[in-house]
């Protein structure tokens, strides 16, 4: 709907090419008739009504137009269309405008954003001058090589190339991890020696590119004791889906903690509202009990009386499911079976709320892992809890107040949309594999690759000083464990800017547990199966592939094995190729070589 109301375009006049875009089509008829009768206008109703204002009242724009001699844009190249049609109605023939944009750093295409607009701007204006603001006064001369370097891979550009007057500085650091953890491991040792070099931590910045990779960076820092601040975001365990499932998870647990019971009775909404709560409240009370005990009897009557009870039915049957399971297949047990995925998936913008409930499991499947290397010594309770108590007592003590105050001193952590605009010291770019930097939705989008690629210019030149790129061999994300392929942007640096701190191309012979780095299998190759998964690291006895390994194929070029199966003349290999996707091979006909 905002699509097309960003496009000019009124449920009428959108063209129908099939059942289902039929269909969107009486979706959206019906939402306008339905904010006409509410008296209610989203965001792209307001633009969409001012430029039809403006477009059918020749009387009302000629005041505008005339009213208006000099026009000022500024961040042009973050316009959508319909606003740049807009514009052209108000700026009328002789009207002078003056509008500033990069188009490198154009990141909004998601939300409608179009460079179009910037390229069209000189055409349908006849623009003479264009000033070219080349002269950077942030980032060392090395920076800024790299992100020129990086944008030319750019078709549709104006086209510039940053330069800087001050020296070429360092150049950029790369750290190649086996593991997300060992990645956050090595954020936490880096930001310490800037600490101790005379930085403040608030002019270094950890970038990611994902909301939910967040966690393992936020649990290393949160072990290590360091201050820090999730900038324009909440902190993982704050924000609103993982409370949510948490919730579902303490009643599961406990049947008396009268607190879960009420943030997730009615979400995702079920028909019980306000005054059935506080008639359920006035039960417990009078009773003496529980909120559940209260539910469970349920003396109420109508639709309210049969939501409650289908939720203690539903409460129940997922007790009875989980129970004897491994922590993270009961939690997303509970994710699925409350309802929360469904109602997330639903959602427009609902993909970064779904990938984080994805890494609270990840997080469990941690937890378990390092309870169960906790050293003798460390001490447990006396009456050690169940895994689910633990966790819970985990993710409340995580939770608690340990970012630090406003104003403080404190690592500054963020996505790279969020970090646009601002500029640090030093800057962390985490997370540079295929998939997730670029962003694997980026493969099956128009021009998709091109905006992730200036999202990457966006976050490399944040950095004043000093730049690190980061990668991890294996990242469990989305509830797997995965083999990853640098990114495609590493090719794009001259390697004579790049200073290698290490080079792992090897997959560690734990794989896939990574038990010495602290990382448990559980979901590493297929997701369905339960428990924990046991392939094994050499392939073959005769065969020096290992899964995780780094190879290349004549046709398919770079990937990496992240599966396996058959023995002999039979054997064969998956692997994920940074430009073809996952292909499954005869080894005896691939003629696979290490990378």
């Amino acid at each position: 709907i905002a699509a097309n109301k960003e496009e000019g375009k009124r449920a009428d006049k959108v063209e129908p090419y099939d059942d289902f875009s039929r269909r969107m089509v009486e979706f959206y008829a019906e939402y306008d008739r339905q904010c006409q009768r509410e008296g209610v206008v989203d965001f792209a109703e307001l633009l969409l009504r001012s430029y039809e204002l403006l477009a059918r009242n020749e009387g009302l724009r000629e005041h505008y137009v005339s009213r208006f001699r000099h026009i000022l844009v500024d961040e042009f190249q973050d316009t959508n269309r319909l606003q740049y049609r807009w514009l052209q109605l108000l700026a009328g023939r002789h009207n002078a405008i003056f509008a500033v944009g990069d188009d490198d750093q154009s990141i909004y295409g998601w939300r409608g954003a179009s460079t179009a607009n910037m390229q069209d701007l000189q055409r349908d204006f006849h623009v003479e001058k264009v000033i070219k603001l080349e002269q950077n006064y942030r980032s060392h001369g090395n920076i800024l090589d790299a992100a020129n370097a990086l944008i030319s891979h750019n078709r549709k550009r104006l086209g510039k190339s940053l330069w800087t007057a001050d020296a070429k500085g360092e150049p950029l650091r790369v750290y190649e991890a086996a593991t997300d953890f060992a990645e956050a491991s090595y954020v936490v040792d880096e930001v310490r020696a800037l600490r101790s070099e005379g930085a403040r931590l608030a002019d270094i910045a950890v970038l990611y590119r994902s909301n939910a990779q967040s966690r393992i960076i936020e649990h290393a820092l949160f072990t290590a004791g360091m201050p820090y601040r999730v900038y324009g975001g909440l902190r993982f365990f704050e924000r609103q889906e993982i409370k949510h499932a948490l919730a579902y998870l303490r009643l599961v647990a406990n049947q008396e903690d009268d607190g879960a019971l009420l943030r997730i009775i009615n979400f995702p909404a079920r028909g019980i509202g306000a005054r059935s709560l506080e008639q359920l409240q006035g039960m417990a009370k009078e009773a003496g009990t529980s909120l559940w005990a209260a539910a469970c009897a349920n003396t109420l009557s109508g639709k309210a009386a049969a939501s409650i009870a289908a939720f203690v039915k539903m409460i129940e049957a997922m007790r009875n499911a989980t129970a004897g399971l491994p922590l993270p297949e009961v939690i997303s047990h509970v994710i699925e079976h409350s309802g929360l995925k469904a109602h997330y998936r639903s959602e427009k913008e609902g993909a970064d709320r779904l990938e984080n409930l994805d890494e609270l499991v990840n997080a469990a499947a941690v937890f378990v892992d390092e309870r169960a290397t906790r050293l003798p010594d460390e001490g447990a309770p006396p009456e050690e809890m169940d895994e689910l108590t633990a966790f819970l007592a985990h993710a409340a003590l995580e939770a608690g107040e340990h970012q630090a105050e406003a104003g403080a001193d404190a690592l500054q952590l963020m996505t790279v949309h969020s970090a646009k605009g601002l500029e640090f010291h030093a800057v962390f770019v985490t997370g540079l594999e295929e998939g997730l930097f670029p962003h694997e939705n980026s493969m099956t989008e128009a021009d998709g690759v091109e905006e992730e690629r200036r999202l990457m210019y966006v976050a490399l030149t944040r950095a004043r000083r000093r730049l690190y790129l980061l990668l991890a061999q294996s990242r469990m994300l989305h509830g797997q464990t995965r083999y990853n392929v640098p990114s495609r942007f590493f090719q794009e640096l001259p390697e004579a800017l790049l200073q290698r701190v290490n080079h792992l191309r090897q997959a560690p012979a734990s794989v896939p547990g990574y038990a010495q780095q602290g990382r448990p299998s559980y979901g590493a190759a297929r997701t369905a199966t339960r428990g924990i998964s046991t392939a094994p690291a050499m392939l073959s006895r005769d065969l020096p592939w290992r899964i995780g390994q780094a190879v290349t194929h004549a046709k398919f070029g770079a990937g990496v094995i992240v599966n396996a199966e058959g023995g002999g003349a039979e054997a064969r290999v998956q692997v994920n190729f940074r430009d073809s996707g996952l292909k499954w091979l005869m080894l005896e006909y691939a003629k696979l070589t290490a990378a």
